[in-house]
């Protein structure tokens, strides 16, 4: 990142003046695809590392060799400074024999070093642990069990240390129904109130994808899905409330049909038919312990090579209706070709999940140069109550709930990569660690220094929105593209004047 970066942010104002931070005394955590440790970047002064400890995922434990995993887990393989200095005194080459982490996609270096860079991160003084999740799918999502032992270990080792802890989650996926019900939003939420943490994800990069549609259907409702050609696999999850009752027609783009009947509640039942050379696996779900919402979701397995490109359609055929409403959604924008969306697709909700997380502080990203929104970030909601109350000021209904939180540059970023050099890279992705490495900030100003030993989970993001800033072209906030605006440390510090 470079500096013009960092001001409009509000981060030279705090860390070139003062009250100088660096985040010192704080662990910025960073759950990723691995780190180049050689790099300059992550090492002090002195050329000794900056990171506490990397635990690999995708490594088995070999007790002959000496790798373990952590204290009380079994997966992976756990590298500790003491072993990371050993191996850079060594050199590249052997180094990497005695410490065989590697980074290969580059991603968790970039965002290690957008957030906690020596030359030109956020919190050049935080120190690092990094933890590698295991082998993506498609979609670049990691299992959620991995994720979830990711966090519990950053949170832990911050509440053993005594030290605060900011951890950072550059990715996700748009399997759920982005309520925050699912077991995987609840465990962070949980998360975020052990020890004293905060958790701050990215809103991901499907904001402009085509890959969500919503609406309401009180009567029949075609809903048409284009599918490009050489499309190897394609799933749609719909989501409705469990009062509502639908009939599903889907028809092929040769007219082939197939009629899903939802009248039948007493079980969660599969339904297997091929239309053309498709063969459509559907699954006819029911409510959960955890979530109140229904889900159909439809796996299109190609019975040759493909999918039959075309259009598709939905019809959804109401018997007995009460809100109506409903939520399509497709695998992210990677894991399918670019031509391949609904026709008339709903940018709002369109943050990737775990980033609704109620509790974490979510990150959408804008163009810093233009002061403009970034057209791929993914949008959210803004939840305002309808029953009649209203503000101290007027008739305005009072804001409930908010996503994304705030937005961070996220266009032509300048990352460092593996074995050395620079790129300019865009996403969500290098907007969040921004926030994480000024929640770093913030955690040493209040919790390192004594002036606020409670500047963590909600009172750090409420922080955060505080200071907030508003973005040309979007007069009113809270908005579902921006939440409450743009990252502005020294605003979000408590003796600012706001």
């Amino acid at each position: 990142m470079n500096d013009f970066e960092k001001s409009q942010s509000c981060i030279l104002q705090v860390t070139q003046q003062e009250p100088y931070l660096t985040g010192d005394g704080v662990i910025l955590a960073v759950l990723d695809s691995g780190i180049d440790y050689f790099l300059p970047e992550f090492r002090d002064a002195d050329g000794k590392t900056r990171i506490i400890a990397i635990w690999d995922q995708t490594q088995q434990p070999d007790e002959a060799q000496g790798r373990f995993a952590p204290e009380g887990y079994r997966e992976g393989v756990l590298y500790t400074r003491e072993r990371i200095n050993e191996a850079l005194a060594l050199g590249r080459e052997d180094g990497l024999k005695l410490v065989p982490v590697y980074d290969t996609s580059g991603h968790g270096t970039a965002v290690a070093g957008v957030a906690a860079g020596s030359d030109t991160g956020v919190a050049p003084q935080s120190e690092l642990l990094i933890i590698k999740l295991g082998y993506p799918q498609a979609d670049s999502f990691p299992r959620t069990t991995q994720l979830m032992r990711g966090i519990n270990y950053a949170v832990n080792l911050g509440t053993a240390l005594n030290r605060p802890v900011a951890i950072n989650i550059s990715f996700g996926n748009t399997y759920g129904d982005h309520q925050g019900n699912s077991l995987l939003e609840r465990f962070i939420d949980n998360a975020s109130e052990v020890g004293r943490s905060s958790i701050i994800i990215g809103s991901g990069n499907e904001g402009a994808s085509r890959g969500h549609t919503a609406g309401v259907a009180k009567e029949n409702k075609i809903i048409e899905l284009a599918v490009a050609d050489y499309e190897t696999g394609l799933s749609i999850q719909l989501w409705k409330f469990y009062q509502d009752v639908w009939n599903l027609v889907i028809t092929s783009p040769g007219g082939e049909k197939l009629t899903l009947e939802l009248t039948d509640i007493r079980d969660a039942r599969t339904v297997r038919r091929t239309l053309e050379q498709t063969e459509l696996l559907c699954y006819l779900g029911k409510p959960l312990p955890y979530n109140v919402q229904q889900e159909i979701f439809i796996d299109m397995i190609p019975s040759e090579r493909y999918v039959n490109s075309g259009v598709w359609r939905l019809e959804l055929q109401p018997v007995t209706v009460v809100t109506g409403e409903y939520r399509l959604y497709l695998p992210g924008y990677a894991a399918r070709n670019a031509g391949t969306g609904f026709f008339l697709p709903t940018p709002e909700m369109t943050i990737t999940i775990p980033s609704t997380s109620r509790r974490a502080v979510t990150v959408g990203a804008y163009d810093v140069s233009l002061r403009s929104y970034a057209d791929f970030s993914g949008r959210g909601y803004v939840y305002r109550y309808d029953d009649g109350r209203t503000d101290t000021v007027g008739n305005q209904e009072i804001v409930a709930e908010v996503k994304p939180d705030l937005i961070a540059p996220g266009v032509d970023i300048t990352v460092p990569i593996p074995n050395g050099g620079y790129e300019q890279v865009s996403g969500t992705s290098f907007a969040t660690p921004f926030v994480t490495g000024a929640a770093a900030l913030l955690m040493e100003w209040g919790i390192v220094r004594g002036n606020d030993r409670f500047l963590y989970g909600e009172r750090l993001k409420a922080s955060l929105i505080r200071g907030a800033q508003a973005l040309a072209g979007i007069p009113v906030r809270p908005d579902s593209r921006i939440g409450w605006g743009t990252l502005c440390v020294r605003e979000s510090l408590p003796f600012s004047s706001g």
